[in-house]
C-alpha cells in the first residue's frame, strides 16, 4: 500500500505561484493630468503579483529558464541543493526568496546593507540567506560580491546575474509588453521605464517598437550617483548591465530624488495610490513628458511602470517631511 504523505509537491506550488504573476491591472491617473486635455497618464500596478513588484516577473522568467536548462532544482541531486545567487536592492531578492521558499532552492542574495528596514524584514521572514554589502558601494558592491562568491564555489551557487541574463527581458518582452498593448487597444504613445537592471526598459520597449515603431519609449534614471532612488542606476558612474542596450531608448530624463519623494506624496494625499519611490520616479517622469506634449497640442495615452507600492518605504522619513 502507498505510503500518504502531507508534502505539498513543490512543482504544483511553483507552477501555481509562477500563474499569479503578470496580468497586473492598468491604473488610469486621472487627477495628475487633469489640467492637461487630450492627455492620459496610465500606470501598470506592479504590487499585484504575489512578491509586491515587477521584479516578480524577472526573478520568475530567470529561475523557469534555469530550471528548463537543468541549472537548478529543488531537493537534492544534480544542481538540486544549488544556491540560487544573486545581488539585487531588494525587490528582486524578495521574489527569489519567495521563489525558493515555494519551490524548495535555496537563496543567498548580495545586498546593500542601506534598504529599507521593511525588506530586510520581509526577506528575513521567507528564510533567504543575506550578505550585508557595505552601502557606500550601492548595487555595485552586491554585485562584485555576487561575482566573487560565485567564482570561488562554482560547486555551491548557480549565479542568476539578473543584471546580464536575458531571462530578465525577455519576461517583459513576452509578458509586459503585450499586456500594455492589449490593454491600452494599441492606442499607447509613449512608454516610461526607469534603468536599475534595464530588464522592463529593454524587454517591454523592444516588444512595443515592433508592435508600433511610433511609440516613444522613454528611459529615465537618477541624476546623479548619489540619490534615494532605490532599485535605479546611473548609467554614467554604474556598472553598466549587459543587458542594457542605450539604443532602444528615444529619450532618456534624468529624475532628481526630491521630484519622486514630492510625487510619491501627491499620489498618496490625490490619487488615493501609496507607491514606492522608483514608481513616484516614473510618474514625475510621465508628468514632465505630458506637460510638453500638451504644450504643443499633441494628445497622449503615456504608460509608465509602476514598480511597488509603498509599504516597503514606510520607515523613511521623507513621509514627514
Amino acid at each position: 500500500m502507498a505510503t500518504m504523505t502531507n508534502s505539498p509537491d513543490t512543482s504544483l506550488v511553483g507552477t501555481a505561484l509562477l500563474d499569479r504573476i503578470g496580468n497586473t491591472p492598468l491604473i488610469r491617473l486621472e487627477r495628475i493630468a487633469a489640467h492637461l486635455p487630450g492627455i492620459q497618464i496610465l500606470g501598470k500596478a506592479e504590487w499585484t503579483n504575489p512578491g509586491g513588484s515587477v521584479k516578480d516577473r524577472a526573478a520568475s522568467g530567470i529561475v523557469a529558464d534555469a530550471q528548463r536548462r537543468g541549472l537548478l532544482g529543488p531537493g537534492p541531486g544534480k544542481n538540486g541543493s544549488k544556491h540560487l545567487l544573486d545581488a539585487t536592492s531588494g525587490n528582486t531578492g524578495i521574489a527569489y526568496a519567495m521563489l525558493g521558499a515555494a519551490m524548495g532552492f535555496p537563496v543567498t542574495l548580495c545586498i546593500p546593507s542601506n534598504v529599507s528596514l521593511e525588506r530586510k524584514r520581509i526577506l528575513a521572514a521567507y528564510g533567504a540567506n543575506v550578505i550585508w554589502t557595505d552601502p557606500a558601494d550601492g548595487s555595485d558592491g552586491a554585485i562584485r560580491k555576487a561575482r566573487s562568491l560565485a567564482a570561488n564555489e562554482p560547486e555551491k551557487y548557480f549565479y542568476a546575474d539578473q543584471y546580464g541574463n536575458d531571462a530578465n527581458w525577455r519576461a517583459h518582452y513576452l509578458g509586459t509588453a503585450n499586456e500594455i498593448w492589449e490593454q491600452t487597444e494599441g492606442q499607447l504613445t509613449h512608454f516610461i521605464a526607469g534603468l536599475g537592471t534595464s530588464g522592463t526598459f529593454v524587454g517591454t520597449s523592444r516588444r512595443l517598437k515592433e508592435l508600433n515603431p511610433a511609440i516613444q519609449c522613454i528611459s529615465m534614471q537618477p541624476d546623479s550617483p548619489f540619490n534615494g532612488l532605490e532599485g535605479l542606476k546611473h548609467m554614467a558612474t554604474a556598472i553598466v548591465p549587459p543587458i542594457y542596450d542605450p539604443a532602444l531608448a528615444d529619450r532618456n530624463i534624468d529624475m532628481d530624488t526630491e521630484s519622486a519623494y514630492a510625487m510619491a506624496k501627491r499620489l498618496g494625499r490625490t490619487e488615493g495610490l501609496l507607491v514606492g519611490v522608483s514608481a513616484a520616479a516614473a510618474v514625475a517622469t510621465c508628468l514632465q513628458v505630458a506637460e510638453e506634449e500638451a504644450a504643443q497640442g499633441r494628445e497622449a495615452v503615456i504608460v509608465t511602470i509602476l514598480a511597488d507600492s509603498a509599504d516597503k518605504y514606510l520607515s523613511e522619513r521623507f513621509w514627514e517631511e
